[in-house]
């Protein structure tokens, strides 16, 4: 009777405050998905299921990915929309090779850094006209589908049609955003009426239609590339930023063309990490990552305070070199081969004191003559792999919402610094400094891993820390993205602003008091936040048998899913 008594009770116990998983780390949320056919992994799940449909009809990885991503612009306003720009990284089988992507758009011809001088400006505002560039997704999507696609594109487009015409019910985490953008947004003509009901964002579970949207990309589908940048879309978005007081014109969208790009790598321990060159940000992750090669991590424990303290270090390292020297290739030199090298990583690492959290490091001295968000991943039955990531910035962007097309343009000029001898200084034409990154892992040739993690700044320091959960730690796929995570903020960033005084360390709810204490020590200052920490989708491919594993995070709505 006592033991039957004890059981029950401890069964109450258990369900109020929850069970250690038998098998596995603590703090994952759920076991990795596996499939032996394909795998997708995106941030809301029926963006996963319509990617799987789509493998499942007869297209590769690339015709997933893009469907998935126009349906991610339906079901996930807040974090992106084909009024933004996308980068890809893609593993294909038949040739055994990495291909990057760079669909970033470019600023408009008609605007100077001495206009916003003139009008008195020190920063380029988040919101309104000003710092919207030219939306690069649509054409990045024709530039994967002409290399790599099979199905056709109104194949692809035909999901998201039929859901923004019939409706879809909109998630927890997304509705939540929704509601916090609107009162930021509602003052922009056009917003109201193709975002809002009634002037409210709708609510978890209420089902949304955006028919407008639906006209769109069935245009595209149907018309292709050139009906976005060349006709009747793109001079409705060139009417409207006039109205505006803009400048993003019909002659901006007429000459965009996105960029191939050679994807450049470290190796990790054995393993080889790859990321885009700039104008993006990746290479930070891969600078972090020979810092702390030099460090024997598994030793120290995954949350012990050297843990901590050395991957902070060497973030703020790694970011004195972002905010000086990544930019537009095109307009400014990104040394990017001596950035990423073991020998500067040693340079740098020889800058770190065990013991005392620095409050400031100066930017590395390169030999200059050597340059909010989704994320989702695809892979097929042939073993090709699609990392790739798309935004708005800022959520649901700028604000500016061209009538009854059904989207709203990118902020992403805002990350343009008006000092006209930072290397990211506004210029006509030219690529803003980017945040979105998406990244990869192969292993003695072979394609390993296919991931991103979301949230600005915080995408290389989480790159990183995925890696380092991985091969340092033992992690599998799925608890390397649940393991609690460090934020840090502080290092100068690529607009010039500076926070002194080393930064703010920011730590997700998990890791061990006597760390937190430890850093304190070192003088770190911690303070603890809700975010930003990303949102993070994987999928693994094991090498001998052509399995996929797959891994979606609970921070996020999204789904991972194979068959």
């Amino acid at each position: 009777m006592r033991l039957t008594l004890f059981i029950v009770l401890w069964g109450f116990i258990m369900a109020a405050h929850g069970a250690d998983r038998i098998t596995g780390k603590s703090f994952a949320t759920r076991s990795e998905v596996i499939a032996p056919h394909g795998m997708a992994a995106t941030s809301q799940p029926l963006a996963t299921q319509v990617a799987l449909d789509i493998l499942k009809s007869g297209g590769n990885a690339v015709d997933a990915a893009i469907a998935a991503n126009a349906m991610l612009g339906l079901v996930e306003p807040t974090g992106n929309g084909i009024g933004g720009d996308i980068f890809a990284i893609v593993w294909d089988a038949e040739t055994e090779k990495l291909y990057g992507l760079n669909g970033s758009g470019r600023s408009p011809k008609s605007l100077s850094l001495e206009w916003f001088k003139e009008q008195g400006y020190e920063s380029i505002p988040p919101r309104g006209p000003l710092p919207v560039s030219v939306p690069g997704t649509v054409d990045g999507w024709f530039m994967l589908h002409e290399r790599f696609g099979s199905k056709p594109m109104a194949d692809l487009m035909a999901p998201t049609v039929r859901y923004a015409r019939e409706g879809h019910p909109v998630s927890e985490l997304i509705a939540y955003y929704w509601d916090r953008s609107v009162p930021l947004l509602i003052q922009y003509p056009g917003f109201k009426k193709q975002f809002t009901i009634d002037g409210r964002a709708p609510r978890k579970g209420e089902m949304w239609k955006n028919p407008y949207l639906a006209d769109t990309l069935e245009t595209i589908g149907k018309e292709g590339r050139d009906a976005f940048y060349k006709g009747d879309i793109a001079r409705t978005i060139g009417e409207y930023m006039k109205e505006m007081g803009g400048f993003l014109s019909y002659e901006d969208m007429a000459s965009h063309q996105g960029e191939w790009v050679d994807p450049v790598s470290t190796n990790y321990r054995g393993y080889d990490v790859w990321e885009l060159p700039p104008n993006g940000q990746g290479i930070a992750a891969l600078q972090i990552l020979n810092i702390l090669e030099g460090y024997d991590l598994k030793s120290y424990g995954f949350g012990s305070p050297e843990h901590l303290h050395l991957f902070i270090e060497a973030k703020k390292l790694a970011f004195e070199d972002r905010a000086r020297y990544y930019a537009d290739p095109d307009f400014a030199v990104s040394p990017v081969e001596w950035l990423i090298s073991k020998d500067y990583a040693a340079e740098r690492r020889a800058l770190i004191d065990m013991d005392r959290a620095a409050r400031e490091f100066p930017p590395g001295n390169p030999t200059l003559d050597q340059g909010d968000t989704i994320y989702l991943t695809v892979a097929d039955k042939d073993g090709n792999m699609v990392s790739l990531i798309q935004s708005n910035y800022r959520g649901m962007g700028s604000g500016m919402t061209p009538t009854d097309l059904g989207f709203i343009l990118q902020d992403r000029g805002e990350m343009f610094s008006l000092d006209e001898n930072h290397p990211n200084s506004f210029e006509p034409g030219k690529r803003p400094f980017h945040t979105i990154i998406p990244a990869f892992i192969t292993r003695d040739g072979k394609p390993w891993i296919s991931f991103g993690l979301m949230g600005g700044a915080m995408q290389p320091q989480g790159h990183a820390q995925i890696v380092i959960n991985m091969i340092d730690f033992g992690m599998n796929l799925q608890e390397a993205g649940d393991a609690p995570r460090i934020h840090h903020r502080g290092s100068s960033e690529p607009t010039g602003e500076v926070m002194s005084n080393g930064g703010e360390v920011n730590l997700e709810t998990g890791f061990a008091y006597e760390s937190i204490r430890a850093l304190m020590g070192k003088r770190h200052k911690v303070v603890f936040s809700r975010g930003p920490f990303g949102g993070y989708q994987a999928i693994m491919r094991d090498p001998e048998s052509g399995v996929y594993y797959g891994a979606s995070e609970s921070r996020k709505d999204g789904q991972a899913a194979g068959y």
